[in-house]
């Protein structure tokens, strides 16, 4: 679950990992960290820049330390605020085309996959992450918790990639649906409208569920379309190049589709 951090950002680097980790819902509210120790061991970093890193995270809201021998470092919010997401960044703007076309290419092929591999437990996963987006929808109060209806859908997106049964997909999504949303927050601004992305993720579900290959391409060609455009609209620039023959899908005969 944690990596080595790189020397020149050990403390960014603490704060990103545990961070991203708690957003896309690997950790939940109440999960114990490794011991101090360990973690430290784990990312290759000294104990005093971990506490350092775990001090952001407690004044922030999003980890506890409880004193004593049996205390430790706890999840206290599985929700994370913006700031601390953005803050260890280092993508660049020019980058962000580079983050819509990886997502272009791989998404659509990994729920299909996901289509023909989910398990019920997937699909009940996929059903409460659409549950939790409409019952903040549902409070009336959704204006003031646009954070949280944002990281519920990285969590549902890395949800099918879960469901594909590849854990090299689940990784390779963790990371695009990472970089994704430091590019929503540094120029996607794209006004949120629940009741279409609830409409989405519903006929996502539905499709993966059905098994129907087709039908899950159309829903994610539309969902990935809508910060596709953004880009294109507020830049003024194509995003997306011709795909090249290669990376098309092949009919029976061979022959690119």
């Amino acid at each position: 679950m944690f990596q080595p951090v790189e020397t020149r950002r050990t403390f960014e680097g603490a704060v990103e990992q545990i961070t991203e980790r708690i957003a896309q819902g690997e950790l939940r509210e109440g999960d114990r960290l490794p011991s101090e120790r360990d973690l430290a061991a784990l990312m290759q970093i000294s104990r005093p820049t971990l506490r350092e890193a775990i001090r952001v995270l407690a004044d922030a809201g999003v980890v506890a330390v409880a004193p004593g021998p049996g205390g430790g470092m706890r999840v206290v919010s599985e929700f994370v605020p913006r700031d601390l997401i953005q803050r260890g960044s280092r993508m660049r703007l020019s980058e962000i085309p580079g983050v819509l076309e990886a997502r272009r290419l791989v998404e659509p092929r990994v729920a299909q996959l996901a289509a023909a591999r989910a398990s019920e437990e997937d699909l009940a996963r996929l059903e409460d992450l659409l549950a939790q987006q409409r019952a903040l929808v549902a409070r009336g109060r959704f204006s003031s918790e646009e954070d949280r209806f944002l990281q519920l859908d990285t969590r549902f997106h890395l949800a099918i990639a879960r469901a594909s049964g590849n854990t090299t997909v689940s990784s390779l999504m963790r990371t695009i649906l990472g970089r994704l949303e430091i590019a929503r927050d540094m120029a996607l601004h794209v006004p949120l409208v629940p009741d279409w992305t609830l409409d989405v993720h519903q006929r996502t579900v539905e499709a993966i569920a059905a098994g129907d290959l087709e039908a899950v391409d159309r829903v994610m060609d539309e969902h990935l379309a809508q910060l596709e455009r953004t880009w294109e609209r507020e830049t003024g620039r194509t995003l997306l190049r011709r795909t090249p023959e290669f990376l098309l899908p092949l009919r029976r005969d061979g022959d690119p589709v």
